[in-house]
């Protein structure tokens, strides 16, 4: 399987009110982190980006992290501490062009020896284009269609070098981006840094399947993973490509202790610190659209409807159908006696793997084993030291089981992922 490291900060699964919760800022925590997901032979990295704080009502959620790097200046500075782990940065196609990006991912895939990504994510709110010279003036409809072209426009630039290291001009025109040139930088290690994708909706696995090398995702069981694998997987073909040349990688948290009676336990303290009466009340408002601040989080639901595109929320990803989610809320909470954040710590979409060492190992082989992953993106609760348990725990014994590597064999991310380096097309 595959493994990667999520650093915590930017959701609502960090934890800051626990005592060993460290800077989401300070450069001592991203090399805590890598240097632990490096110790475990982990594939690569991954930083999350913010380029807005998210807003309720017109204020910043005071929970949001205030202090968001910039995720490849933090990447070209791990890259001189770390040796084989590969490094992801999130950045938005929507409020990019593809000369700079491209050049940057570049530089930072020579400065590690061929260890760079590129999770493309997409943007079609005008609250985030305020921070930008655009504005919101892209439709919603064409953000994947720009991000598309994006990627290929920044694979045209990538190839303009030739592999002995001669620059040639290149030119690119289409519907979005009109450019031309000469590239600066020479074609790096891997040829092309990898390209991953983060999305569940039609639109984003399509664009996976047909541009993406890893799509990050998240499930919430075996059988919706099982389900993902087969529609994402199933597109290739018309793309000319095979089922090995795109990773499914869902996001998940995990929890390991001595028994699975402990880590159970564990595992509720943490939904409970997670989902604290505040939050509880946010991710309604996030689903509402409305103030629902006079509610009691312990106690029952509002009887008001959402109300779909209010701007109430602002910063955070929408909520496809808010009356369909509030009505299966309504029917849980219901059905089991729960309040408000009781119903909300039990609707956790993300996978979650609680148990002694042996029990978190054989879940993770039995997700892979019955084709629902490729491996996992780890998000621990803890900023920098979620991942120590895991790597010290569960990393040696999934090694035994053969599951995963002992010991790097490549030096590239592609090598990590068993991807090929891309054929040069000049």
């Amino acid at each position: 399987m595959h493994l990667a490291a999520h650093f915590p900060g930017v959701n609502s699964t960090t934890v800051w009110s626990d005592p060993r919760s460290g800077s989401q800022i300070d450069f001592a925590s991203f090399e805590h982190l890598a240097r632990t997901a490096e110790r475990g032979k982990f594939d690569f990295f991954f930083l999350a980006e913010g380029l807005r704080l998210r807003e309720y009502d017109g204020r910043v959620h005071d929970l949001d992290v205030v202090g968001r790097p910039e995720s490849l200046t933090v990447l070209n500075a791990l890259a001189a501490v770390t040796d084989r782990l590969g490094l992801a940065a999130t950045v938005n196609a929507t409020f990019n062009e593809p000369y700079e990006l491209a050049r940057r991912f570049a530089t930072l895939d020579h400065l590690s020896g061929g260890r760079a990504a590129w999770n493309v994510v997409t943007s079609s709110d005008a609250f985030t284009g305020e921070n930008f010279r655009r504005g919101g003036f892209l439709d919603r409809a064409d953000r994947y269609t720009r991000a598309a072209e994006f990627v290929a426009a920044a694979r045209e630039l990538w190839d303009s070098w030739t592999p002995d290291g001669v620059p040639r001009p290149f030119a690119h025109h289409g519907r979005h981006f009109d450019i031309s040139g000469e590239f600066t930088v020479p074609r790096s290690p891997q040829g092309h840094p990898v390209v991953i994708q983060a999305g569940d909706s039609d639109e984003g696995r399509e664009f996976a399947a047909g541009a993406a090398d890893v799509i990050f995702t998240r499930h919430g069981t075996l059988e919706a993973g099982r389900a993902f694998w087969a529609d994402v997987k199933g597109r290739l073909a018309k793309y000319g490509r095979d089922s090995d040349d795109l990773k499914i990688m869902p996001g998940v948290t995990v929890v390991v202790a001595d028994t699975d009676a402990e880590a159970q336990q564990e595992a509720a303290e943490i939904r409970r610190l997670q989902v604290s009466p505040q939050n509880a009340i946010l991710a309604l408002e996030q689903v509402w659209g409305r103030d629902l601040s006079s509610y009691d989080p312990d106690g029952p639901f509002p009887s008001v409807d959402p109300e779909p595109d209010s701007g109430f929320v602002q910063g955070r990803v929408r909520v496809a159908d808010p009356f369909a989610v509030a009505a299966k809320w309504r029917a849980l909470s219901e059905e089991k006696g729960l309040s408000i954040r009781e119903t909300v710590i039990e609707s956790a979409t993300r996978q979650s793997f609680v148990g002694s060492p042996e029990t978190v190992a054989a879940g993770l082989t039995d997700f892979v084993d019955r084709k629902a992953a490729d491996g996992f993106i780890l998000v621990p609760h803890l900023t920098p030291g979620g991942l120590d348990a895991f790597v010290d725990r569960v990393v040696p014994l999934l090694q035994e089981r053969g599951a995963f590597r002992s010991e790097y064999t490549g030096s590239t991310l592609r090598e990590h992922l068993g991807l090929a380096e891309p054929v040069w097309k000049g």
